[in-house]
């Protein structure tokens, strides 16, 4: 026991002294949390929950310019702001000067040119159906084009989302204006208006459902994401300390002497792992502390903590257990301390990447979301989401567990097998 408590003492000694080491594993994922968490909230809200900002300029000389813009204002999804006496062609320095990401332009003979395209559709049916009908046509106006200009910043998705939100406006207002000319040419008066309102409510509804395996689900937010990936890669980035301490310990002959003393070298390696594994488990209980209690009060989304605790801490157990190794592995096999700290934070800033911390796997080429699966940093971010988003169990955990444990395997052996054959073991 006395040589466990010396060992572990050695250890926590070496800790505490690498100050660097300690900023990076403690500071940085608390910065690197409190500032990605507030820009990527922000991001959240603009497309989720604020209003969208639309620059509109009506120049339609009829009246369902004005029932379009009076349809988007009602919808409450669009912040409008009617400049009517802005001319096209300045439209697109109109909207860079004024701060606008989107606008919409409604050209002239707009309500001319749906009226006619109404007008074709009834004759056509009449005359599909029989129907006598002897309205005189108006005049031919060729069908109406609406202008939607985006700031060049402005993600192409977005914009198509936008202009899908307008399109389904205008389907009720080109339904409505033709349902009205097939009303008139029948000599039915002003009957259209139970069927136009008919034909509105009867919308298929579209309930969201947010699939999961637990009743209790947390929704996906901007806290969900970045308190568990940034704890991880903090956790990984240990390698940085750790691997320098190996490197130095035997670049300096402190690993031959541990041989001539009554000890056993795996009891320091187990020393080493058994403090760095309480450092990850440390890091996990501070970042998530903040995203409890300290995100909230700044108007950001609340961590929800799964209610599997067993098998959250079997998670971060096992995630710690993977950046322990790893850096013990880069430790044994780097030459120098710059080549661990160098090689290291590069390494762990590229499996971050291609792991889905930095960017998420979903929205990468299929190459990528393959190399995704040889990244250790990836199937601990699996983990946290099988349990923080997705109400997982065991069941689902079991990839999880078994590429981190053969990612833990290689490691050690690896390890084992480099000290062996420089003859520290």
């Amino acid at each position: 026991m006395f040589k466990i408590i010396s060992s572990l003492r050695k250890e926590f000694l070496l800790l505490i002294n690498d100050k660097v080491g300690l900023a990076l594993m403690f500071l940085m994922p608390l910065i690197l949390v409190f500032i990605i968490t507030i820009i990527q909230d922000s991001a959240y809200k603009v497309v989720n929950e604020n209003q969208i900002p639309l620059l509109v300029v009506n120049h339609d000389t009829g009246k369902e310019g004005g029932k379009l813009v009076a349809a988007l204002k009602k919808s409450g999804l669009f912040k409008i702001d009617s400049q009517n006496g802005i001319a096209q062609q300045s439209l697109k320095s109109e909207l860079l000067s004024r701060g606008k990401l989107i606008a919409l332009y409604i050209p002239p003979r707009f309500s001319a040119g749906l009226e006619s395209n109404a007008a074709d559709v009834s004759k056509i049916l009449m005359d599909d159906l029989g129907l006598e009908h002897h309205v005189a046509d108006p005049e031919k106006v060729d069908m109406p084009r609406l202008s939607f200009y985006n700031d060049p910043v402005l993600q192409e998705n977005y914009s198509y989302s936008v202009m899908g939100i307008i399109q389904s406006y205008m389907s009720v207002i080109e339904n409505s204006l033709m349902i009205d000319r097939m009303y008139s040419n029948m000599d039915l008066g002003d009957k259209s208006q139970k069927l136009k309102e008919k034909m509105i409510s009867n919308r298929v509804a579209i309930d969201q459902i947010v699939a999961s395996n637990s009743n209790s689900t947390a929704i996906p937010n901007s806290t969900q994401h970045n308190v568990p990936a940034w704890t991880i890669f903090a956790m990984f980035f240990m390698v940085v300390s750790l691997g320098s301490n190996i490197v130095k310990e035997r670049v300096n002959g402190s690993f031959l002497r541990l041989k001539t003393m009554p000890t056993t070298f795996m009891l320091v390696m187990f020393s080493k792992m058994a403090i760095y594994v309480v450092v990850a488990v440390l890091q996990v209980a501070l970042t998530f502390s903040m995203g409890i209690w300290i995100l909230p009060r700044l108007g950001l989304p609340l961590l929800t903590v799964p209610d599997n605790f067993v098998a959250l801490a079997a998670v971060v157990l096992i995630s710690s257990m993977a950046a322990v190794s790893y850096a013990l592995m880069i430790g044994a096999f780097a030459k120098t301390e710059q080549q661990a700290n160098g090689f290291g934070a590069i390494s762990i800033i590229i499996f971050g990447a291609i792991g889905g911390i930095l960017v998420p796997t979903f929205v990468m080429p299929g190459f990528m979301q393959f190399a995704a699966n040889f990244s250790p940093l990836h199937w601990c971010l699996e983990g946290f989401y099988v349990l923080f988003l997705k109400g997982g169990s065991w069941q689902e955990l079991r990839y999880v567990f078994a590429f981190l444990g053969i990612f833990i395997l290689i490691c050690q052996v690896s390890t084992y097998f480099k000290l062996r054959l420089e003859r520290i073991i």
